[in-house]
């Protein structure tokens, strides 16, 4: 015979100081690892969305971001006279020569200012990436005018549409707001190739070059081409396997808050065996009862267990509704591989809210077992007589 599950319910209800303090410590931990998952989320999203598989980036060979690579002129010419490449509205090749570099932009969180990403491009570059504008307009060819990302002008005071920066030789006029969606692409600076490339003094040492194919299987075949020139010697992929690769960024961060999380886990779980021992110890004569009324040892064993799995649960819950309010904040992060900050929106996905409270249930599960296999043992004479 099985002990009804509202009877643990009850238990819990009754016993709500201890109850809810258990809860709560349970809570913290899942807190931090839906935090450390949300943040995790929210980087591989906004790279995910950046790579689309018909752009192939081509790089230097040996080149491991376009921060550490090099385009010429003469590259970029004999790249998108290839075969396969998109052509615009105007029957030109979908390819933009760009120069990205590192500039440092002060905010009201960091005064001594944060890296950010400035891409020397042109508007083909824009239009390869399609994206869009969120107010302003775009930079004109030949002008000392930018535009920024939405996160970059989210964050930064001094990129909004209007004003001025100061970086290269001189001052930028912000002339728009460029939205990417969820991508990347918002934590970046674009301005005119021309005057970026002067400014840095790099006319003939750029970056890396984006074309965009006809269809995916195009792009293969371009990869493999531009691999085999001897003319060239460059490592182009496609613009998504550039951005996986960029995920790495995270790892750190996400092994360092699993790790503390993992020791958080393992205090959780203390907490809620030494919860249980005590309900136990407190319940010996209910104990007694239960087994003077029919009940077995292993439908008592099951009930204490459930009620363990169930307290968790509950602060699994609460961790849960604690995190929630963390979706969609923007936040940044610095890349070890582009050395610049990465702006994305934390995450807190379903999919992420339901490993929490599976998380939880696996934390009660541990924590409650041993107590409920003490409480099934009892013998009966045993339990009635403990005061």
């Amino acid at each position: 015979m099985a002990i009804p599950v509202s009877y643990n319910l009850r238990n819990l209800v009754v016993r709500k100081t201890t109850t809810i303090m258990t809860a709560v410590g349970i809570a913290m931990t899942v807190a931090v690892l839906l935090a450390v998952l949300a943040l995790g989320e929210g980087l591989r999203t906004a790279f995910d969305a950046a790579g689309n598989p018909l752009n192939v980036l081509v790089l230097r060979k040996g080149g491991t971001s376009e921060l550490t690579s090099v385009m010429t002129q003469e590259s970029f010419q004999v790249i998108k006279a290839y075969p396969g490449i998109a052509k615009g509205a105007d029957g030109q090749p979908m390819a933009s020569l760009e120069l990205v570099t590192v500039i440092n932009l002060p905010s009201a969180e960091s005064p001594n200012g944060d890296n950010l990403t400035l891409r020397g491009t042109s508007l083909r570059g824009a239009e390869i990436r399609r994206l869009k504008l969120a107010s302003g307009r775009w930079f004109e060819p030949g002008q000392r005018e930018v535009v920024v990302g939405k996160s970059v002008a989210k964050r930064y005071p001094t990129a909004g549409v209007g004003k001025q920066l100061k970086f290269g030789k001189g001052y930028w006029t912000v002339v728009g707001v460029m939205d990417g969606g969820a991508s990347a692409v918002n934590s970046e600076i674009f301005g005119d190739i021309g005057q970026v490339s002067s400014d840095f003094n790099r006319q003939d040492a750029l970056s890396s070059a984006l074309v965009q194919a006809t269809d995916e299987a195009t792009a293969l075949a371009l990869i493999n081409s531009l691999k085999a020139d001897r003319r060239l010697t460059v490592d182009p992929l496609t613009e998504k396997a550039y951005y996986d690769q960029l995920t790495s960024t995270s790892a750190p961060i996400q092994i360092l808050g699993l790790f503390v999380c993992v020791i958080m886990a393992v205090g959780s779980a203390f907490a809620a065996m030494n919860t249980m021992y005590a309900m136990v110890a407190r319940r010996s004569k209910e104990i007694g009862t239960l087994r003077v009324l029919g009940f077995t040892k292993g439908s008592i064993l099951l009930s204490f267990f459930i009620e363990s799995v169930l307290l968790c649960l509950l602060g699994g819950l609460i961790g849960c509704l604690v995190t929630l309010p963390l979706n969609n904040i923007t936040t940044g992060i610095g890349s070890f591989v582009t050395f610049s900050e990465v702006s994305f929106n934390f995450r807190v996905t379903p999919a992420i809210m339901a490993i929490g409270l599976a998380f939880s249930a696996l934390l009660g599960a541990i924590g409650g077992f041993l107590p409920a296999r003490q409480a099934a043992n009892k013998e009966i004479l045993t339990a009635l007589r403990e005061v």
